[in-house]
């Protein structure tokens, strides 16, 4: 066994078990912690680890499972929800941002008008696991400022297919720039027919299989399979193995066991893009950047100026309030990792050099150091403008509360009768449950109904638990019930949870384990029986809603109290 790389791995978690909590308590992100630590350890720093490129290859996979995890969240119903802010306001800020820089790059540096393209591109985009990191903090991600924000890194991460395709372009130099682009193009057309074919015909069929016969280990393997040959059959063809992963992502994106897939990749993919981090941080040369701070500091403030200056009024024309659209404008004017990503790709095909990469590196780099101070002057203002107006304050409150889905854990006879009822009232909700039979069933109707383990935060989380209106539990196993409550209550404390219990002592049970609501079946099945009987017997309708209400009331005051069995 390799000691030595042993060490460096014990040296990274250490690094980061250090740096991250600290840079989280000082209210600047996990992000510029992993950044720094990368740093103090690398060439630059410390010196520490000497096996950086073994380490950068593992870190590659970072990125993969980034990409993957992006392109699940890409499915056909969310573009369609948000068309107009996705392909217009996105595709105008890419295109608008990226023909900016791409000029400015080319006048400046001199470089080629395809290697121009490709960083004038590769700037224009924004940090999506920054950004969407911060705003799922702050519990914003459903207002009009989150939305817009959202909507703007969902049509940059669809951009990143064809810049991967045309980095992998450049590399066949024959080809001319008009080229590169139609090729890029096709290729990214071609990929979506492939992915709509293998979904329907090859990967559900075969996830249900899987489901039914094999182990939740088997399971597992079976999405880390996906993602990582996906991944290298891409990069066999001369593309790039994040690409492959993009597609993978795509290819579940509409499958019902989306939400499982994404629980059993996320441990992986947050421990590996923190390492990702790491690794741009320790290839960075600091004396590239401190022979020249004053003049990298000003094309970092250059770079998030054209940005700015491009997305705030774009923002206001496609409706949003001039603070809401500072605010967007504000928070994605950084650079992100996918440009990091594209950098490194294109330096590993020669196409730029060790200087301009480095030079590249610390801008992007610096503008994401920045994005903390940015994004709580982002957020001042965005406070501000809905306290000064109230309209605007109610109309993001009413999105927010139709954007923000109700958990339903178990699709059962209970579970299928209050989505029934959700519906009606036109309530969005997302059901959870563990039947393979159930889910197919629903799901070819096109219900919300996934599969999954509800006993696992992930699963959970993956569904949308944490920015959820509520959840509601209505399996018929006590002791699951138990476990979904008490988990729900430790990793999303700020979540009313809505509970089923059997008896006032279950009901009791699960207020202790967090539930904030529980209904008692024995209570209500025998309420219903007595109203009908009640009723029969000639008593008015309004003296047995009285009666009921007063018992109803009696009964759940109990729980608090020790109560004898049913």
């Amino acid at each position: 066994m390799n000691i030595e790389y042993l060490t460096d791995i014990i040296i990274l978690l250490a690094a980061a078990v250090i740096a991250v909590p600290l840079f989280q308590s000082l209210g600047l992100g996990a992000i510029p912690g992993f950044l720094v630590a990368g740093i103090v350890l690398g060439p630059s720093g410390l010196a520490y680890i000497e096996n950086h490129d073994e380490i950068a290859h593992l870190a590659e996979l970072g990125v993969v499972l980034l990409l993957f995890v992006i392109g699940i969240k890409i499915n056909p119903s969310r573009l369609w929800q948000m068309k107009k802010l996705v392909l217009g306001l996105g595709s105008l800020q890419v295109l608008l941002t990226g023909s900016v820089i791409t000029f400015i790059v080319h006048l400046f540096l001199g470089t080629s008008w395809q290697i121009s393209l490709l960083i004038g591109s590769a700037l224009a985009l924004s940090s999506t696991a920054f950004v969407l990191q911060l705003l799922t903090e702050r519990k914003i991600l459903f207002t009009a400022y989150g939305k817009t924000s959202f909507a703007v890194l969902l049509l940059q991460d669809l951009a990143v297919v064809p810049l991967l395709a045309y980095v992998a372009l450049l590399a066949t130099p024959e080809l001319t720039i008009a080229e590169d682009v139609f090729y890029a193009l096709a290729e990214a057309l071609v990929i979506l027919v492939l992915i709509i074919v293998s979904t329907r015909y090859i990967l559900n069929p075969l996830l249900k299989i899987l489901v039914r016969f094999g182990s939740p280990e088997i399971f597992t393997a079976s999405a880390l399979l996906l993602v990582l040959g996906s991944a290298l059959a891409m990069e066999n063809i001369g593309l790039s193995m994040a690409m492959g992963a993009f597609i993978a992502g795509l290819l579940i994106a509409d499958s019902s066991y989306r939400h499982q897939i994404n629980a059993e990749i996320q441990p992986f993919r947050g421990l590996l893009l923190g390492l990702f981090f790491m690794t741009m941080g320790m290839s960075l040369s600091l004396n590239h950047f401190l022979d020249r701070p004053l003049v990298f500091l000003a094309i970092v403030m250059a770079l998030m100026a054209i940005k700015f200056l491009t997305l705030w009024p774009l923002s206001y024309i496609f409706g949003l309030n001039s603070k809401t659209s500072i605010s967007a404008a504000l928070l994605l004017a950084q650079g992100g990792e996918f440009a990091l990503v594209l950098f490194a790709l294109a330096k590993g095909k020669g196409l730029l050099d060790e200087i301009l990469f480095q030079q590249l590196l610390i801008v992007v780099l610096l503008s994401m150091l920045a994005t903390p101070a940015l994004e709580k002057l982002a957020f001042r203002i965005f406070s501000a403008s809905r306290k000064n107006a109230t309209s605007i304050h109610d109309i993001d409150s009413k999105t927010e509360q139709d954007s923000r889905p109700v958990i339903l854990v178990g699709f059962g006879r209970m579970g299928h009768r209050i989505g029934n009822i959700l519906e009606m009232m036109n309530v969005h909700y997302v059901a959870i449950d563990s039947d393979v039979a159930i889910v197919e069933r629903e799901h070819a109707e096109g219900k919300s109904v996934y599969f999954g383990d509800a006993q696992r935060p992930d699963v959970l989380r993956a569904a949308g638990a944490e920015d959820a209106l509520l959840v509601i539990v209505s399996i018929n196993d006590f002791e699951a019930t138990e476990r979904i409550v008490s988990s729900l209550h430790s990793a999303f404390p700020d979540v009313h949870v809505f509970a089923r219990g059997h008896d006032l002592i279950k009901c009791r049970d699960l207020q202790a384990q967090g539930a904030h609501f529980t209904v008692s079946e024995t209570l209500e099945a025998s309420a219903e029986l007595a109203r009908a009987a009640l009723l029969h017997i000639g008593i008015q309708d309004q003296e047995v809603e009285l009666a009921l209400e007063n018992f109803r009331k009696d009964y759940y005051g109990r729980i608090d109290q020790p109560v004898d069995k049913e």
